[in-house]
């Protein structure tokens, strides 16, 4: 998978496109979705151009992933997620249902999430 420079986390890393912040550092941006599908929801992205898990994994810096997975710990602490529970996804993919190119994590919280995913 290519990276999209037009895809629409870039356009809110550029500034081009609002979004409801939740937390900022050097090289990570977290925001609430504008479609919840919890009572909290929040979307975790590096600053840098990566399309996947992989994909960051991979190629992002050792600061770059430090900075990410604190960030993540960071706002399930402040947030309040951790203390019943919360889900995180990083959908890859097309079998995966990613929906944007450019990595992404789900923090999902504040009710019981459920199953993981049914075998219908």
């Amino acid at each position: 998978m290519t990276y999209d420079q037009d895809n629409i986390f870039a356009k809110i890393l550029k500034g081009d496109i609002p979004c409801d912040k939740v937390f900022e550092s050097e090289k990570t941006l977290a925001f609430n979705d504008i479609s919840p599908a919890a009572p909290r929801h929040i979307l975790v992205i590096p600053k840098g151009p990566y399309t996947d898990i992989v994909d960051f994994a991979s190629n992002a810096s050792q600061d770059e992933q430090a900075d990410f997975w604190a960030a993540v710990t960071k706002i399930a602490q402040d947030e309040g997620l951790n203390e019943k529970g919360f889900r995180s996804i990083a959908n890859t993919g097309e079998h995966g249902g990613q929906e944007v190119p450019h990595f992404h994590l789900h923090l999902l919280g504040g009710e019981p999430i459920g199953k993981m995913r049914s075998k219908d």
